[in-house]
């Protein structure tokens, strides 16, 4: 055996295997990451993977119709937290520096890993993007200039669910002497509203009664006993998750309590959770921060580019629609909007944290960009700025009708001066207690 010949062959294979990994690397230098923290698996999953397949949609469509954003194409990448905290938090220190530039924004799909991240995402300069969920008072850009927040929060969720129900029955007016239930996950999610209602109950004369619903919310009985046959509520709302929000609904109409009269926040609102339900989930209500249904011309758009060749994100084209799938879709108009507002001002390149900060700052969704992207009357436009980081945080209200959500209220706006008054209170609050200095919006 010659020796030499030997040596030579491993060191040009250890050539030749250097180049093929190193080949990925140097094509995804000129691209921009984009980590996206997902639950395809755990307890919960029936709700993220829709939102986890809309999102990765919108991504891929954009690179496969346009080759990214301004000739920037975007590398995907989910990291899969099974909706656990501490994971999340792995999948996010995984990530935060991936690619040419790192993370340029986090959407942690979570309450909970929300709160660990808020120290976090300052120091490392990255956006945390919580749309729908997480804390509602990082609508105030002052003192949470690495949070945003839009289009909705949980407070604002709650006023327009009272808003909605005074428009029931007749104006505030007659709000006075009813009751009404909160049916809510036992967690820093569940517990997000409560601020808010007992504030409209203490300002409109309405009795609060509180429902706390332990993980992951198969046990329920007891509670809709005393809902349905002790307290007897005119109106219950739900700020529930998962396997909670069907079983919720059986059990109401096990103790003949109206489907009308439940109302639900968008997590309490995904198709997935109201197939189990079945019949006992007709009439049943939910907000939703964006339109329901797949008629839209950027679904049209995904339908033919992606899977029309076969590089759809979701097992089957019929998932295209659901609130959860269009929940996605919005998460990720919002980051590429912010990207492509960043290169504008920046350069056509891989974004920072830091510049996707800046973008979002500045954030303007108008109607006439959406009907551009074939989002008009999908999502409502968002207008951020320094100080405001929610926007106008309106939502509808739907109606399950046993096959589809139907919106049957049009846009409906939270008292903004009222939140806006809490939102800054809970901001200033939190500032105190980690010795934080509000940055100057004007």
């Amino acid at each position: 055996m010659n020796i030499n010949k030997v040596k030579t062959g491993l060191i040009a294979a250890a050539v030749g295997m250097a180049s093929l990994v190193a080949a990925p690397a140097v094509m995804a230098a000129d691209g921009q990451f984009v980590g996206s923290l997902v639950y395809r698996t755990g307890p919960y999953a029936p709700g993220g993977i829709p939102w986890a397949d809309g999102f990765a949609d919108y991504i891929n469509l954009l690179n496969e119709r346009d080759g990214g954003i301004n000739g920037v194409k975007l590398d995907l990448e989910e990291c899969d937290t099974a909706y656990n905290t501490d994971k999340g938090v792995e999948c996010y220190e995984r990530m935060k520096g991936n690619g040419p530039t790192g993370m340029p924004a986090v959407m942690p799909l979570s309450t909970g890993v929300t709160y660990a991240l808020l120290d976090r995402v300052v120091a490392d300069k990255i956006p945390l993007i919580t749309s729908g969920y997480g804390r509602a008072d990082g609508a105030d850009g002052t003192v949470f200039p690495y949070v945003f927040v839009p289009p909705a929060t949980y407070w604002g969720g709650a006023d327009i669910a009272i808003n909605y129900i005074a428009s029931e029955e007749g104006g505030y007016g007659n709000l006075k002497g009813k009751k009404v239930a909160l049916v809510y996950h036992d967690s820093a999610y569940g517990k997000e509203p409560i601020k808010t209602l007992e504030a409209l109950a203490g300002q409109h004369g309405f009795e609060l009664s509180l429902f706390p619903v332990p993980h992951p919310g198969l046990e329920q009985k007891a509670t809709w006993l005393k809902i349905g046959r002790q307290l007897r509520p005119d109106y219950v709302l739900m700020w529930g998750w998962g396997v909670m929000n069907a079983t919720a609904i059986k059990e109401a109409a096990a103790v003949n309590f109206p489907r009308e009269k439940f109302i639900g926040v968008w997590w309490s609102g995904n198709d997935a959770d109201m197939v189990p339900a079945g019949k006992a989930a007709v009439g049943y209500k939910s907000l939703q921060f964006n339109g329901v249904g797949a008629d839209f011309d950027v679904h049209k758009m995904i339908k033919t580019v992606l899977y029309g060749n076969n590089k759809g994100s979701a097992k089957s084209v019929d998932g295209i629609g659901e609130v959860a799938y269009n929940r996605g879709l919005q998460s990720a108009v919002i980051l590429t909007e912010a990207l492509r507002s960043a290169m504008g001002e920046f350069g056509n390149k891989p974004m920072t944290g830091e510049q996707v900060q800046w973008a979002m700052d500045r954030l303007d969704i108008t109607e006439a960009r959406l009907k551009d992207l074939g989002a008009e009357g999908l999502f409502d436009p968002i207008k951020l700025s320094c100080s405001d980081h929610q926007g106008k945080g309106r939502a509808k209200v739907t109606q399950w009708d046993g096959k589809q959500w139907k919106a049957i209220s049009d846009w409906i706006e939270p008292n903004s001066s009222m939140l806006r008054g809490m939102y800054v209170e809970s901001a200033a609050a939190y500032a105190k207690e980690k010795g934080i200095t509000p940055r100057d919006c004007k």
